[in-house]
């Protein structure tokens, strides 16, 4: 007999159904063994991405090596340029010096005819702070001047000038200063100017000595402007500079010996010198914004 699909709907359910039973959930994984801590610090990161301690490539050392290549910055007056970088060296342990190669010290005055002058070797970075501080506290301040003195006067005494110097005697007056301990004997490894015209005031005023100590100096000249900010970034660079020509030295003195380096001459010497042309090159790479240049010139 047939029946009608629509009274479906309307029958009762079936009494003998199984209902479906949901299962219990899976139970929780179990918790994570617990962190034993150690007591030895991790490596913290810097900021090129490499951990304090390792080489991030350019040539930085460790700070307790034996040996350090004896420096000197210049630009024009000794306030700005030279001085980062004497400060930058002289904090990685570096022995360094600094000097000016202008007639004068010329600051930033209220005008720009009305420039601010001083004397080398006998007018203090105190004391030019003071001067300055006690007539326009604001504007100095906010042109950067009192920031640039009250550091410059942390490192050394006062601006020193190139012309001046007396190559080979010793500084014995300048013991107080950042970075003079290696510089007792008055004579340097490398000279870094800042400017073009202060890298061919150095390199004349070497050639019209004579040469009387006959010993090598290599001259480079980096062109930095002369603003706080691009001295901060210069100081960076030649503070890079100085690491790869450090290490170079000292591979040269562990390959070949010690001898006659402290005269400029050797076989170590000889071949620090032939390097530097192509540690230069590779700085450069480095650092493309910063034309370079470079002479060896003798003492």
């Amino acid at each position: 007999m047939a029946t009608d699909p629509r009274l479906a709907r309307l029958a009762p359910p079936p009494t003998n159904v199984t209902p479906q039973i949901t299962p219990p959930p899976p139970p929780p994984p179990p918790p994570p063994p617990p962190v034993e801590f150690s007591h030895t610090k991790e490596p913290s990161v810097g900021v090129e991405g490499a951990t304090e301690g390792q080489s991030t490539g350019n040539g930085d050392i460790d700070q307790d090596a034996d040996f350090r290549l004896r420096f000197c910055t210049v630009c024009a007056s000794n306030q700005n340029r030279s001085m980062e970088g004497h400060l930058v060296l002289s904090a990685a342990h570096y022995p360094v010096i600094s000097f000016g190669t202008g007639s004068l010290v010329r600051l930033p005055g209220p005008t720009i005819t009305q420039p601010n002058v001083y004397a080398f070797n006998t007018t203090s970075y105190d004391s030019m702070y003071k001067e300055l501080e006690s007539k326009d506290p604001r504007l100095y301040r906010a042109n950067g001047l009192l920031n640039m003195l009250e550091r410059n006067r942390s490192v050394k005494w006062g601006p020193e000038r190139w012309q001046d110097w007396k190559v080979g005697v010793p500084r014995l007056t300048h013991q107080a200063d950042q970075g003079s301990i290696g510089l007792e004997g008055g004579v340097a490894d490398v000279v870094i100017t800042c400017e073009e015209r202060c890298w061919d005031a150095v390199v004349d005023d070497l050639l019209s000595r004579g040469a009387p100590l006959n010993r090598p100096v290599h001259i480079f000249n980096i062109d930095i402007k002369d603003n706080h900010e691009e001295a901060l970034v210069g100081g960076k660079a030649i503070l890079d500079l100085a690491h790869s020509l450090n290490r170079a030295a000292i591979d040269e003195r562990a390959l070949k010996g010690e001898a006659g380096w402290s005269q400029g001459t050797g076989e170590s010497r000889s071949g620090f010198d032939e390097r530097v042309p192509d540690i230069l090159g590779e700085w450069q790479g480095r650092w493309p914004q910063l034309p370079a240049l470079w002479t060896l010139a003798w003492f």
